[in-house]
């Protein structure tokens, strides 16, 4: 290859992913809000989620944008992980739009006559349209028009490129196919575009650079390299951003590895096809479109089983923490250890709220997406901890297991209420902060002390008394110490030395830190009475000194 034939290659494959990259962006801010519109479809079956995740990244031409929305739906709550992952292969299916965008116009029109007049016409609608919907329309026709002329250019750097490197004498054995495969990967893993490894695949196939067989196997890698990308983006990602590239690359590799084992069955019969008779560009983006076709019905199926293998990997803190421990219907049976399976959650659920409280009273605890992830764990938990309590008792109680039940749901209830007010308190740091005044800084501080007093003295646990005389106590404390600084934040709103709304939300705040402090109390005194007669006796006896 010449130095002029590389440069042209190099130029062209430049083009083409810069009017890749425009049209995708001029489609998805034309589309507006049509894409999350025509997204949510797939929220209603997973059949859904594969017609949508097809037609949308067919339209926008962006099968990692659609993929960014779909994390964004699941996140949200809005879509499963099943939905998500038949999504994900749509946006598969949806990709082999540009192969035959390439081979039904690319190769069959002459490019200059419309490529040219495409761009002009595009940035004219650009300038016209200023920030509005058709100036996205005219950066798309315009990245439409760079798309074919990169296009143009690829395809004139591989003519004559079979008489320099005979690539076509390389083979279609197993050796030769696989070969093929790890160039298309590699080619996907440098340009983290397999649109363009498609378009070179096409381009060797259409000058007759390499057989249909080995573009085939360009293609196979091209579709397994994409899941470079889905590795490089679950870095550090959330846990369902992790699963859905997990899903993206199970699935590619899965069906990556059927291909090719029918593609070494079939490559000696494909590459005896006569050009003269058959349109061989047009074979190779029917080929792409029935191997992505053949990976969902064959995996299709399994979805099930994919989506239930994924929900217990890469699972947050949070998630684990929402994972009842201790809650076995097999133990329904026996009363009196459901009973204390109940008791050993809700301890589990006190330290997670204590540590919430901590976290949310301290002034460096500025994350509040964590304590609201942190809460929504709680709530699952307290969840588990309901639906076990009202399986228990449909079963055949005593009296005493029977009172129990209504007062392990009070507790729950006090924590997960705990929980919520923790996740809201970072609304008013940045009030806290603006505190100027010693005297009113040092009355906040004081009342938050005393609450982090109380919380740590209420934390239960399973082998320990929690201090009933004491916590009461305490919680006159903070009781006092409220009422003082309410009556400070309401003298300062008076003299105007604060603003009437920063004083309300002040006022909101302390409101919040000394509701917190009760549902931790309320919870600790009520703890006991959901053990065991037994047990509850051992917490009251007085420990014996040496």
């Amino acid at each position: 290859m010449t130095l002029e034939m590389l440069g042209q290659l190099i130029g062209g494959i430049g083009l083409f992913l810069l009017g890749m990259q425009l049209m995708t962006l001029g489609l998805k801010q034309a589309a507006g809000r049509s894409l999350k519109k025509a997204l949510e479809a797939a929220t209603r079956s997973k059949l859904r989620g594969l017609l949508s995740g097809t037609l949308i990244t067919a339209a926008v031409q962006s099968s990692s944008a659609v993929t960014v929305a779909t994390l964004g739906f699941v996140n949200a709550g809005l879509l499963t992980l099943g939905q998500s992952i038949a999504v994900i292969y749509g946006c598969n299916i949806g990709t082999t739009m540009t192969g035959w965008l390439v081979a039904l116009i690319g190769f069959k029109i002459k490019i200059s006559a419309f490529a040219l007049p495409m761009i002009g016409a595009g940035m004219v609608l650009r300038i016209i349209g200023k920030s509005g919907r058709l100036s996205h329309i005219g950066t798309a026709v315009a990245g439409f028009g760079l798309f074919f002329i990169g296009l143009d250019f690829l395809r004139g750097s591989f003519d004559g490129l079979s008489e320099q490197v005979p690539l076509n004498e390389i083979g279609h054995g197993p050796l030769a196919l696989t070969l093929f495969v790890l160039a298309g990967f590699v080619m996907t893993f440098l340009m983290q575009a397999s649109a363009a490894v498609m378009a070179i695949a096409l381009s060797l196939v259409h000058t007759g650079s390499i057989t249909l067989s080995a573009a085939a196997a360009l293609v196979i890698g091209a579709n397994v390299g994409t899941t470079t990308t889905a590795l490089l983006a679950a870095i550090g990602a959330t846990p369902s951003a992790k699963r859905i590239s997990a899903a993206h690359v199970l699935f590619n590799l899965l069906t990556g590895a059927v291909g090719l084992i029918f593609l070494i069955l079939l490559a000696g019969w494909l590459d005896k096809l006569d050009p003269d008779r058959f349109d061989l560009v047009s074979l190779l983006a029917l080929y792409h479109t029935l191997f992505n076709l053949t990976g969902v019905a064959m995996i299709w199926p399994l979805t099930d089983r994919m989506e239930a293998f994924l929900l217990k990997r890469f699972r947050s803190m949070e998630e684990d923490e929402a994972q009842p421990r201790y809650l076995d219907n097999n133990i329904l049976s026996t009363p009196s250890l459901a009973i204390e399976a109940i008791n050993r959650e809700l301890t589990r659920v006190s330290r997670h709220c204590s540590r919430m409280a901590r976290e949310a009273i301290s002034a460096e605890a500025t994350d509040q997406a964590r304590l609201e992830a942190q809460a929504q764990g709680v709530y699952r938990l307290v969840g588990k901890i309901s639906e076990f309590n009202q399986e228990l008792a449909r079963q055949n109680l005593t009296v005493e297991i029977s009172e129990t039940l209504p007062i392990s749901l009070r507790v729950a209830r006090y924590y997960s209420e705990m929980a919520r007010l923790s996740a809201k308190l970072p609304e008013y740091y940045h009030l806290f902060e603006q505190i100027q005044d010693s005297g009113l800084g040092n009355s906040l501080t004081r009342f938050q002390q005393s609450v982090i007093r109380l919380i740590d003295l209420t934390e239960i646990s399973a082998d320990s008394n929690t201090q009933g005389y004491e916590s009461h106590q305490l919680m006159r404390e903070v009781h006092r110490d409220y009422q003082s600084l309410k009556s400070l934040l309401l003298e300062h709103a008076v003299s105007g030395r604060l603003q009437a709304e920063e004083s309300m939300s002040l006022l909101d705040a302390a409101s919040q830190l000394q509701r917190m402090a009760e549902q931790a109390e309320k919870a600790s005194s009520h703890w006991s009475s959901t053990l065991p007669v037994q047990h509850r006796a051992s917490l009251t006896e007085e420990p014996e000194h040496g």
